[in-house]
């Protein structure tokens, strides 16, 4: 089961994590939590890996909505983007597809939320410089 849906940047991290910020501000999402998942490991486990940001972005309408359809939808909110750095320089962005909340809940009354939320985070994947 696919459950993210993914971009690849051709910039560097840093300004990508910034523009994913300002992409996901303009579909209507906030960013509730941002996890430096590198300073955490090399903080609690003193290991290191690329730098990867996990973002906890939430829509409030979307949210609402979602709720009124399934009141322990929560599990599954907010909807995380990760912003992972790559070898070659450029960067990964991935958001979770909010259709698993439709699966995971077997739910159908979910199905439009869903949509929803996966139209603005799909454009505000593609709205960033992509590779082909």
């Amino acid at each position: 089961m696919s459950y993210g849906i993914t971009t690849t940047v051709d910039e560097p991290f840093g300004p990508t994590l910034a523009a994913v910020k300002d992409a996901l501000k303009a579909q209507g999402f906030g960013v509730l939590t941002e996890i430096d998942m590198a300073a955490t490991l090399k903080a609690k486990l003193d290991v290191d890996i690329a730098a990867q940001v996990i973002l906890g972005a939430c829509n409030p309408p979307l949210a609402y909505r979602a709720l009124q359809a399934e009141d322990q939808i929560g599990l599954l909110l907010p909807c995380n983007v990760v912003v992972r750095s790559l070898p070659d320089g450029r960067t990964e962005v991935a958001a979770i597809d909010p259709q698993v909340m439709v699966t995971m809940t077997g739910n159908a009354a979910l199905a439009a939320v869903a949509d929803d939320a996966a139209a603005r985070l799909g454009e505000a994947l593609r709205s960033l410089k992509t590779t082909a």
